[in-house]
């Protein structure tokens, strides 16, 4: 098969061609129709998480169809669409793991990271972590859904009911969890990169009640605000716009380093929390409401061989909405 595969920190994707994968015992193997890219990917390939296994081939956001099942395989069968997600597997016996928060397994497995992911014609996952996709969805309409969807539904969740919600950086995540939101009576206001008119007409459009620049205060105070930009400078920033008893949840899975504030602004019980991963209790919920509420998808469609074109317009924030590798 063909697939693009990071073999040095730092450098393009190769293109090349490697073994098709064979299931084993409890795995799958699916025939790639649509792999989203996502800032994780980008995190990985220029060396911003630690130790990746190397060669590998990034990619976490992985619709397609299965095409081979292992020994002991259930509830997925030969030509069903299904979708590999960024957590590939826990160990299941840990504190974290027997207490429901697999999403912090002590010894975890991700894909794209730890196990090859989807920039490729074929890939291999646990049965037991895929997800059966909404059949509403087109494949490069459901890809995004696997990472920018389920990491912003764990961080809306996150915001525990703000009725007036924040979010800074208006990619992928931002324009779906947005229409959750707007569908449960929540006010947005979404805060783009200073003079991303662009950006801020796109945040409008899909029903913000205010868009601006990240240096802007929002015309009232927020209930929480979401961080999915990798920038710490928006800490502070974010706890400005925030009511007491207000919280910033940083969505991301790296971030720069959170610059000195003053303690004023943390004070009155305002919180900053992270999120990290997911669970598959949070894959299952989000799909419920996915398949419910029909949700806008803005995604643009790359071939295979054009990853290293994808992530560089993601580096560079030229997207609106996400990319989609389509093999």
């Amino acid at each position: 098969m063909k697939a693009m595969r990071l073999e040095r920190i730092g450098q393009p994707l190769r293109l090349v061609e490697m073994p098709r994968p064979v299931a084993g015992a409890g795995e799958i193997v699916v025939k790639v129709l649509a792999c989203g890219v996502c800032r994780t990917d980008l995190h990985v390939v220029d060396g911003e998480l630690p130790k990746p296994r190397l060669p590998i081939v990034p990619g976490h956001e992985i619709v397609g169809t299965v095409e081979e099942t292992g020994q002991g395989v259930t509830g997925f069968r030969v030509g069903q669409r299904v979708g590999i997600p960024w957590l590939g597997g826990t160990c299941g016996h840990c504190e974290f793991c027997r207490q429901g928060r697999e999403n912090l397994c002590d010894t975890p497995s991700f894909t794209g990271y730890q196990v090859d992911g989807g920039y490729a014609e074929y890939a291999k996952a646990t049965a037991g972590y895929c997800f059966a996709l909404p059949e509403t969805y087109t494949d490069v309409e459901a890809a995004p859904l696997l990472c920018a969807g389920l990491i912003g539904y764990r961080s809306y969740r996150k915001t525990l009911g703000a009725r007036h919600l924040g979010i800074y950086g208006f990619g992928a995540a931002a324009h779906l969890i947005i229409q959750l939101a707007i569908a449960d009576g929540c006010s947005i206001f979404a805060f783009t990169r200073p003079g991303d008119a662009a950006g801020q007409a796109f945040a409008r459009s899909l029903g913000a009640a205010w868009a601006g620049g990240s240096d802007q205060m929002p015309p009232e105070l927020l209930d929480a605000a979401i961080i999915f930009a990798p920038a710490g400078e928006l800490v502070p920033a974010a706890l400005a716009t925030l009511r007491k008893g207000g919280r910033v949840v940083c969505a991301g899975i790296h971030m720069s380093d959170i610059p000195g504030f003053p303690y004023r602004l943390l004070w009155e019980e305002r919180e900053i929390v992270s999120v990290a991963n997911l669970t598959r209790s949070d894959g299952h919920d989000f799909f419920a409401r996915a398949a419910a509420t029909q949700l806008k998808v803005t995604a643009a469609p790359y071939p295979l061989e054009a990853a290293n074109a994808a992530l560089d317009d993601l580096r560079h924030g030229r997207l609106k909405g996400a990319a989609v590798l389509v093999p």
